[in-house]
């Protein structure tokens, strides 16, 4: 396990600090991921460090941008150091759908699949359960 994970997660308190996802209904811990990654000379330190589910791990990679699907100019990634979540991100219950309202949010929701069949299917449990939002 990460040596920060720890500090990590409990600064997150235990969510992804992308999608949002609450680690206690999962069987393993989240993953302490570099924001900026080290192939990218991001810092080994704490401000680059978040707590990140699998999925949303694997799908930002070593990425640190993408393109708006609205504006089709490239924009950075939400920063969960520099960024706060509510400023760029909604959720919407009825259909366990997050929306990206600005440009970083509405680029990280789409390369990260955040609304991806298995995804929103997980959250609409999560929302009747009350783990989420």
């Amino acid at each position: 396990m990460n040596p920060y994970y720890r500090l990590i997660a409990d600064r997150a308190n235990h969510r992804c600090e992308y999608c949002h996802a609450p680690e206690l209904v999962f069987n393993f811990p989240f993953e302490v991921e570099h924001i900026i990654p080290i192939s990218r000379q991001g810092a080994d330190s704490e401000f680059n460090l978040a707590l990140a589910c699998r999925s949303c791990n694997l799908r930002k990679g070593n990425r640190v941008s993408g393109i708006d699907p609205d504006s089709k100019t490239e924009v950075r990634f939400f920063h969960p150091r520099q960024d706060q979540w509510d400023n760029h991100f909604q959720v919407d219950t009825a259909s366990a759908m997050i929306v990206g309202t600005t440009e970083q949010g509405r680029t990280t929701v789409d390369y990260l699949e955040m609304n991806s069949q298995p995804q929103m299917m997980a959250r609409q449990l999560w929302i009747r359960l009350n783990l989420f939002p």
